[in-house]
C-alpha cells in the first residue's frame, strides 16, 4: 500500500515538474529573437488603433443615421448634403490599390492629417448639439465620445508611427507632423460652413477612411500578423 502512494507522488510531482518546464519554455518567446518582439508589439499597436478607429466609425455612423431619423426630410435638414467635405483639400489615396501603392511615410501622414483635421469640428458639434434647440434630445454623450476618439486615436497613431522609426520601416520625415495644425491648409476651417448633417456625413466618410488605410498599413508592414 505504502509503495503504491509512494509511485503516486512521484508521478505527480513529475507531472508537476514537467508542467512548469514546459511552461518555462514557452514563455520566453522572445528570449532569442528581439527584433520579433519589437515587430509584435508593433503589431499590437495597430491591432489597437484598428479598433479604435473601427469603433469611432461605428458611432459616427451610427449618430449620422441618428440624426437622419431625428429630422424629417420636410424640414429640410436632410436630402441637401453638399458633400464638399472641408477635408477635401488634403489629398487622399481612392481605393485599395492606390493607398497600397502610397509611401508608408505619405499613408501615415494622410492618416494623421485627418484626424487632426476633425479635432475642432467635433468639439464644435459637440458644444452646439447641447445649445441648439431642435438637437436638445440628440445623443450629446456620443458626440463627446466621438470628439475624445479623435484625439485618443490620433495620440496612437503617432506612437505607431514613433515605433516604425525606431524599428528603421520608416524615416524620420514623419516626426515633423507634431505640428500638424499649422500644415493644414486655411480652407480647413470651411468646415464651420457646412451644417450638423453634412458634418457628420464627412466625418462618418472620413472615419471608414481612417480605418482602412490603418489595416493597409499594417498588412504592408506586419503582414505575418492577422493580414
Amino acid at each position: 500500500m505504502l509503495g503504491n502512494l509512494t509511485s503516486v507522488w512521484v508521478l505527480l510531482l513529475c507531472l508537476t515538474l514537467g508542467s512548469q518546464l514546459t511552461d518555462v519554455a514557452a514563455a520566453p518567446l522572445c528570449t532569442n529573437a528581439p527584433a520579433r518582439c519589437r515587430i509584435l508589439a508593433l503589431a499590437n499597436l495597430f491591432d489597437r488603433v484598428i479598433q479604435h478607429s473601427a469603433r469611432m466609425h461605428g458611432i459616427s455612423n451610427g449618430l449620422h443615421s441618428e440624426l437622419e431619423q431625428y429630422f424629417l426630410p420636410s424640414r429640410n435638414h436632410i436630402g441637401k448634403v453638399s458633400r464638399n467635405c472641408h477635408t477635401s483639400t488634403l489629398l487622399t489615396p481612392n481605393g485599395k490599390e492606390n493607398a497600397q501603392r502610397m509611401a508608408r511615410e505619405e499613408l501615415t501622414e494622410v492618416i494623421l492629417k485627418l484626424l487632426v483635421a476633425w479635432k475642432d469640428p467635433l468639439w464644435h458639434f459637440h458644444q452646439i448639439t447641447a445649445h441648439q434647440h431642435d438637437l436638445a434630445n440628440f445623443s450629446l454623450d456620443k458626440t463627446l465620445e466621438m470628439s475624445n476618439m479623435v484625439h485618443e486615436l490620433r495620440k496612437g497613431v503617432e506612437k505607431v508611427a514613433e515605433k516604425m522609426q525606431t524599428l528603421g520601416i520608416i524615416s524620420n520625415s514623419v516626426s515633423s507632423l507634431s505640428s500638424l495644425e499649422d500644415i493644414l491648409p486655411s480652407e480647413s476651417a470651411e468646415w464651420r460652413l457646412m451644417n450638423n448633417h453634412e458634418l457628420l456625413y464627412c466625418f462618418r466618410r472620413d472615419s471608414d477612411k481612417i480605418q482602412n488605410y490603418l489595416k493597409i498599413l499594417k498588412c504592408r508592414i506586419v503582414p505575418e500578423y492577422g493580414c
